[in-house]
Formats: C-alpha cells, sequence, structure tokens
C-alpha cells in the first residue's frame, strides 16, 4: 500500500483511534459521575470483548490493505464508504452529547432515572448501536478491506444481540415506566 490516497486512508484510521480514546476518556468520567450518583453496572463480562472487538478492527483496518491482501482504493466505494464512516461519527457523538453524563461504553444505569427521549433517541431506542454498525462496515471498505469489514461486522452482530439485551433488562430493572 502507498500513495497519498493510502497515506490519508491510515490519517482516516488514525483519527478515529483518536476518537476512540477521547470516547474512553468522557466514558471514564462518566462512569465517576454515575457510580456517584448509586449507579449500577451491568454486563461487566462482555465490556472487555467490546474493546478488543473495536481495537482489533483499528488495527485491521490497517492490517489487510497494507499487509494481507494490498487492496487498492477505488472510488466508488471508498468516497461514499468515506461518507458514511464520517455521518457514523457524528451520530456517535449526537448520542453521547444527548445523554451527556449518563453516556457510557459500559452499561451503567442510575435507578430511578428516566430515559432520554430526546436528540436521536427520539427516533430509535439504541441510536450509538446504528452508528457502530455503520461505522463496523464502513470504514474498513473505505480502502476496500472487505475481510475486515465482514469479520467484524459478523462479530459486532454477536457481540450486539448480548450488549443491547443487557442494557434493555439494565434499563427495564432501573428506570421508571
Amino acid at each position: 500500500m502507498s500513495g497519498p490516497v493510502q497515506g490519508w486512508y491510515v490519517l482516516l484510521v488514525l483519527a478515529v483511534t483518536v476518537e476512540r480514546v477521547a470516547e474512553l476518556v468522557v466514558a471514564r468520567r462518566n462512569a465517576a459521575w454515575t457510580l456517584a450518583r448509586a449507579g449500577v453496572e451491568h454486563g461487566r463480562g462482555h465490556h472487555p470483548v467490546m474493546v478488543a472487538l473495536h481495537t482489533g478492527l483499528l488495527v485491521c483496518c490497517l492490517l489487510e490493505p497494507v499487509l494481507v491482501a494490498d487492496r487498492p482504493f477505488l472510488p466508488a466505494l471508498g468516497l461514499p464508504m468515506l461518507v458514511l464512516a464520517v455521518l457514523a461519527q457524528a451520530l456517535r457523538w449526537w448520542c453521547v452529547t444527548t445523554l451527556g453524563p449518563y453516556w457510557n461504553t459500559r452499561v451503567i444505569v442510575v435507578p430511578g432515572a428516566r430515559l432520554v427521549g430526546a436528540g436521536p433517541y427520539r427516533l430509535l431506542r439504541h441510536p450509538n448501536y446504528v452508528a457502530v454498525v455503520v461505522e463496523i462496515a464502513a470504514l474498513p471498505l473505505v480502502h476496500s478491506a472487505w475481510l475486515t469489514a465482514t469479520a467484524f461486522t459478523l462479530a459486532n452482530a454477536m457481540l450486539l444481540t448480548v450488549r443491547i439485551r443487557c442494557e434493555n433488562t439494565a434499563l427495564t430493572q432501573a428506570v421508571p415506566a
């Protein structure tokens, strides 16, 4: 993999990595806030798997085009996928700002708190996971890394079945009807 397009792709993946670190900083701050308000964490067992999946995605986004298959940049595929990846980031941060201190990478709920019904939560129960699904498919396809897109989409689908079930149960137990 060489050339200016590949360099931009590497910068894109690095920018997403920096964004993920920013998410972790926000999540840590928000976890302290919710736990200080008697927040209860659920689903601790799947969180390390989620971290590994998202870390692996970023690594494989660079490995597949470089070491595995020397994937080309195909503008007809890459440019729409770039738009989707950017829109996924925008949706993710819309979710983060809408939930404020309640947003987290962990499932921590404050008993008695009300569900947020503003922003993207007016439209969907789990809009952040829409962003995650789109990003996991789109980011590797910016540079034709279809093996990465396929493998991580399938792994994420399995993880999200556990995660969404955990989150729904936690919210049902903690939030008044």
